[in-house]
């Protein structure tokens, strides 16, 4: 008889709100609790095609969580499961060590959390049923900066064995360093499936071995974009393996282009992005289209694209709400004039955009004074809010210098605009 279970990770109910750009009060309130209504949709989903269990690969939580109403929440979608006979199956990952309440909280006998020494369950399977084991580890530090699968029981022989692990494997942008391993070491354990978590975006490795990365439920800022999922697993006695990728996400994240080039008039650019959007919303497959529109191309409009930044993101939320179900979180611009910014003699404000651009942008002494800000900055803002600046060095320089140069032209165009320009 088959062994059915869905396996989710990095759910991180009840993340703080990641872009500073979500000052919309309804939206915020959309992406608030989108991670506990994506989850929700995970216990559904078992509910519905009555599994054996539900596998939870790392992160419930996001951090340093004091709330207990989050700890509530938990409790009582995992005693929906319990109540239908539905184990659960779950491990700590690097943001569930650094919780407070992850180690407190009563769950059903049902729901088996595994602790800091490496365990093996044996489910209870009807008469003449292959038996299924259950391999996890959990780490009680947020960081595991060797691997761990020399810590994990053998695979018991004659049984399908199905691992929980968290892990960064061979490293991954963005993420962590968290028990590395590579797809050859999680092979060579003899287990028929590994249920992966931490990196969130899906990967899936079929053969002896199937190892799955679902990623995550739900998105939670724009680098998190595209549809988010959870995956519906079916082993058979002859250990055979179904994969089925089942959508969770509520608010779908995404990056839409807007290419003005040749524009002149603002009501074909309106146009431009209004199409932009429609294509975009009939494109997702979330209930909800977050978008972050990236305007650029040489065009007579740059200036006042840029002078007039405000009303374009007004205009793009008007169209956004005639769409449906659409959401602008933020404008970006890069937009030139044609033929790049025009020196034109004795134009002294095309003449002071071109000195910017060639002797300031680009110096050392700016690069530092602008550094030097950044991480005064820095330390006046939350911390889950100063990876915006970059999570590491180069990554800094790179945001550093894209604000540098998008403020010379928001300074120019302010200008142009004074001396009567578009």
């Amino acid at each position: 008889m088959a062994y059915s279970f869905v396996h989710a990770a990095d759910v991180h109910l009840d993340s703080p709100l990641r872009s500073l750009a979500l000052r919309d009060a309804n939206l915020a309130e959309l992406i608030s609790t989108a991670t506990r209504r994506a989850f929700v949709r995970i216990i559904d989903l078992c509910l519905e095609e009555q599994v054996d269990a539900l596998l939870l690969a790392g992160d419930l939580y996001d951090g340093d969580q004091t709330s207990m109403k989050t700890a509530r929440f938990l409790a009582e979608q995992l005693r929906r499961l319990h109540e239908a006979g539905i184990r659960v199956f779950i491990i700590r990952g690097n943001h569930d060590a650094m919780s407070r309440i992850t180690k407190e909280l009563v769950l059903p006998d049902t729901v088996k959390v595994f602790g800091g020494r490496a365990d093996a369950i044996e489910v209870e399977r009807k008469p003449g049923s292959v038996p299924v084991v259950i391999h996890g580890l959990s780490f009680a530090q947020p960081h595991a900066p060797e691997s761990l699968l020399s810590r994990y029981k053998p695979r018991t022989d004659g049984a399908i064995n199905i691992g929980l692990l968290h892990t960064s494997l061979a490293g991954a942008p963005g993420h962590d360093l968290y028990s590395p391993c590579s797809i050859g070491d999680l092979a060579g354990t003899g287990f028929r499936y590994w249920a992966l978590g931490h990196v969130h975006r899906r990967s899936v490795v079929e053969g002896d071995c199937t190892i799955v990365m679902p990623g995550m439920p739900q998105g939670r800022d724009i680098n998190e974009a595209d549809a988010k999922s959870v995956t519906l697993v079916t082993i058979g006695d002859d250990g055979s393996v179904h994969l089925d990728e089942r959508d969770t996400s509520i608010a779908q994240f995404e990056r839409v282009s807007i290419d003005a080039t040749g524009l002149d008039d603002w009501r074909d650019l309106v146009s431009v992005v209004t199409r932009g959007l429609e294509q975009t919303r009939d494109a997702v497959r979330s209930e909800h289209l977050v978008t972050r529109l990236q305007v650029s191309g040489a065009t007579p409009l740059a200036w006042r694209i840029r002078r007039d930044a405000d009303l374009l993101k007004a205009e793009a939320d008007e169209r956004a709400s005639i769409v449906g179900s659409c959401w602008v979180e933020k404008l970006e611009i890069s937009c030139r004039l044609p033929g790049q910014v025009a020196e034109a003699s004795g134009d002294p404000v095309s003449e002071l955009h071109h000195l910017i651009e060639r002797d300031v942008l680009d110096s050392d002494a700016f690069r530092a004074d602008l550094a030097a800000i950044a991480d005064e900055l820095k330390g006046q803002l939350p911390q889950e809010c100063r990876d915006i600046l970059g999570a590491d060095e180069a990554a800094a320089r790179e945001v550093l210098a894209r604000l540098a140069r998008a403020g010379a032209d928001d300074v120019v165009a302010r200008l142009q605009a004074a001396e009567g320009g578009a």
